[in-house]
């Protein structure tokens, strides 16, 4: 595959990244199956950026300068995608490339791949941590950086993290909780011919479904930035035979929440909302993340990237955040093409993202 850039000229820098960036899509990595990526990461890691400690823990990759600077920045990209959807097989067009990954995060990856190498080559201003890492894309449980907080918290510590998330060019600050919640509702089972003999759990239902639809959109202020909340009935289960009144029924809640409220708050508010069922089981619960554009080095990046907007969805930024490490998101790729058939990644996107990152940590020749 071709050599990093050393000229450190726009059009052999941005081919470089393109084609690194395609290279990553080829190696397949739906969550759950990061290995071959992360052997990859790894092997390209201790070939270009030698000077870097590099650590491996499961599926997750970590390389660290060392050089004692003031101020510790990490850089953090999943390997994980989700399934494909038609675009398995990476495909170039001119100085766009499309396929699963390619936004969503392997020009993120790309990236950060090369940074490190040169931050390897030439000790930046700033030390800089690289968190490649597995399972961002499913449950909690199976997330990487949430096993390093765990078991090595100092490998992913720092004075600011970057999630290189697709962004679209814009600094995304904070990020929204996300709850689900899985409302019960019981009935008695009978002859679907006989319904009066029985209760009907999915009409019992009814209400929950007739209120929650109703629900408006909220738009929350949160240090300047409009965050938009929302709640979204996302499964619904009932019923065991065509002639059979349901005896259970079970409806999964969503609800994304701003960063002005706290979590028990957001979880006691949607038990309310879902007043009447027999059963509330919160199947999952994410924090929220303030924006934190006071913090120094929050605001330095917000300058150079000149755009800023809140984050619709739940990034790591908040795990990061959860243990003070202020956080944002700013990556290469159209956030609304995430998950999408229609996934891709432009070159001048990625050539942006590093230039901007590698001016933030200070490496020679931005």
């Amino acid at each position: 595959m071709p050599e990093a850039a050393s000229d450190g000229s726009e059009g052999s820098h941005v081919k470089d990244l393109l084609a690194l960036t395609e290279h990553l899509c080829a190696v397949p990595s739906v969550s759950g199956s990061e290995r071959a990526l992360a052997d990859f990461v790894e092997a390209r890691l201790r070939a270009e950026a030698p000077n870097l400690h590099i650590e491996r823990m499961r599926e997750n990759v970590v390389a660290r300068t060392n050089i004692g600077a003031p101020a510790r920045v990490v850089l953090g990209g999943h390997l994980d995608t989700v399934p494909a959807n038609g675009n398995a097989t990476p495909r170039r067009a001119g100085n766009v490339l499309h396929g699963l990954g390619s936004a969503d995060m392997k020009g993120g990856l790309a990236v950060m791949l090369t940074l490190a190498a040169r931050a390897s080559a030439a000790p930046p201003e700033r030390d800089v941590t690289f968190v490649f890492y597995e399972g961002e894309e499913v449950a909690d449980e199976h997330n990487g950086l949430r096993h390093l907080f765990e078991v090595r918290p100092e490998l992913v510590a720092g004075d600011v993290a970057v999630l290189l998330e697709p962004t679209g060019g814009r600094l995304e600050a904070g990020c929204q909780g996300t709850l689900h919640v899985r409302a019960v509702f019981n009935g008695q089972r009978a002859h679907s011919a006989r319904p009066w003999m029985g209760v009907n759990a999915i009409h019992r239902a009814a209400s929950l479904l007739e209120r929650l639809s109703h629900l408006e959109t909220t738009d929350v202020d949160v240090d300047g930035l409009t965050f938009r909340e929302s709640l979204q009935v996302v499964r619904i289960e009932g019923g065991i035979a065509n002639n059979v009144v349901p005896d259970r029924c079970e409806v999964v809640v969503n609800r994304r929440y701003a960063p002005s409220r706290p979590l028990d708050v957001a979880v006691q508010e949607l038990a309310e909302l879902c007043a009447g069922a027999d059963e509330l089981e919160v199947i999952n619960a994410s924090p929220a993340a303030p924006p934190m554009l006071a913090d120094p080095l929050v605001a330095e990046l917000a300058g150079r990237v000149g755009a800023v907007r809140p984050k619709f969805g739940w990034t790591d930024v908040a795990r990061f955040a959860a243990h003070g490490i202020p956080a944002c998101n700013f990556g290469p790729g159209d956030p609304e093409l995430a998950h999408t058939a229609g996934e891709r990644v432009e070159a001048p996107d990625l050539d942006d993202c590093a230039a901007i990152l590698g001016a933030y940590v200070g490496l020679r020749g931005v």
